[in-house]
């Protein structure tokens, strides 16, 4: 985060509330969220910020309250501040995430076993299922993927956005999100089929049907990218 000339404080009906970030105290509107109010206080976001929406999961947070002797671990894009709040941005969470060729592995639980181990260790307690801002139930897919039930630990973890505060919960130290990965890769791979239309589309791709549009659009400035944009034609899926 790099400091950015404060905002002028103005006199208006929102309650404030404290806030330390870096460690320096702040006065910010109790309405916003953390995202919001880090960039109220002066500071501009160069790191740790996408979709502002939920969705990106780029916005990791730890912070403590007064009186409190907890971490917690939060999205800042959706978490409203707090008096008292203490925060410290995650640019990344760092979780080691294994290598592998998913074309020499086979979709079952000896695959999760040699990549991530430590899914063996899980103690159950939950921590990480509370945690995720998705409410994805990550404790289930971790069980699933242990037990090889690829398909059930794919559709579990579908919605993960990959920010990561499972693993920081995790008293067993297991890579959850990297896990939740491995599994939709094998079941994309070996349990799914591929929509013929799918297929169709990425030949015509490989054989350069389309090479010659990319370079013209490659070559259009970004407001006429705009304009070819808002002026394409859609097609009516109930028809094609």
């Amino acid at each position: 985060m790099a400091k950015a000339k404060p905002k002028t404080k103005t006199e208006n009906s929102t309650p404030m509330v404290k806030i330390f970030i870096m460690g320096a105290a702040h006065e910010v509107p109790a309405s916003l969220t953390i995202m919001k109010a880090i960039e109220y206080a002066g500071f501009k976001i160069t790191r740790g910020s996408g979709c502002r929406a939920g969705f990106c999961g780029a916005c990791g947070t730890i912070y403590r309250k007064e009186g409190d002797y907890r971490i917690y671990a939060a999205l800042a894009c959706q978490t409203q501040v707090e008096d008292g709040m203490v925060l410290t941005q995650l640019p990344f969470v760092p979780a080691p995430k294994a290598r592998y060729n998913v074309d020499e592995l086979q979709p079952n639980a000896s695959a999760m076993l040699k990549y991530y181990p430590e899914v063996a260790r899980c103690l159950s307690c939950n921590a990480c299922s509370k945690v995720c801002p998705q409410e994805i139930k990550v404790m289930d897919y971790v069980q699933y993927s242990l037990q090889g039930q690829i398909k059930k630990a794919a559709d579990e973890s579908f919605d993960c956005v990959q920010c990561g505060l499972c693993a920081i919960r995790c008293p067993a130290e297991i890579p959850q999100y990297h896990v939740g990965m491995l599994a939709r890769r094998l079941h994309g791979k070996y349990n799914l089929k591929a929509p013929e239309n799918l297929e169709h589309r990425v030949k015509e791709i490989e054989d350069g049907v389309y090479t010659e549009a990319f370079s013209e659009l490659m070559k259009l400035s970004k407001a006429d990218l705009k304009k070819r944009y808002t002026e394409r034609d859609f097609i009516d899926q109930k028809k094609a």
